[in-house]
């Protein structure tokens, strides 16, 4: 049993410390606080001009409200207002700024790619250069020695 957990864990130490998982950890870590930015760049900056120019729409105070257990509907001076009474609202200017926010990620994310996969393609043709020092493991895509025949992330055979 001994013997298995330190197999298992010594195994997980070179899964966890592979340059592979530690770059997907800080992404994401960096793909968070990138996702603040850009709400914060939707609310605070693109969404007021936008509203401004709609005829001074305030879009996160866009909403519906939803008839009480009376059948009644109550108009409430804002969404602040309304949740504060208790009321049921369907608050779609609030989704109009999320998908904004998802339209500009995806955006940027692709651009971000895009500029990765030149950049791969610039490497790629340096391979073909007898002049390079590095070389990219067609198993992993790490960036690895021109003379190793073993990739140090991945441990394919090269």
């Amino acid at each position: 049993m001994l013997k298995f957990l330190k197999e298992n864990l010594n195994e997980f130490k070179i899964f966890a410390l592979r340059g592979n998982v530690v770059d997907m950890a800080v992404g994401i870590i960096i793909g968070a606080a990138f996702g603040k930015v850009i709400d914060s760049a939707v609310k605070d900056i693109i969404m007021p001009p936008l509203g401004w120019m709609l005829g001074r729409v305030d879009f996160s105070n866009l909403y519906l409200t939803l008839p009480g257990s009376n059948g009644e509907i109550v108009k409430y001076p804002s969404l602040e207002a309304a949740h504060a009474a208790g009321a049921v609202t369907i608050n779609y200017g609030i989704f109009i700024n999320t998908i904004i926010s998802f339209i500009i990620v995806a955006l940027t994310v692709f651009f971000m790619i895009k500029a990765v996969n030149k950049l791969r393609k610039l490497k790629a043709d340096c391979q073909k250069d007898e002049n390079c020092t590095t070389k990219t493991c067609p198993r992993c895509f790490s960036v690895i020695d021109v003379k190793a025949t073993k990739c140090p992330y991945c441990t394919a055979d090269i």
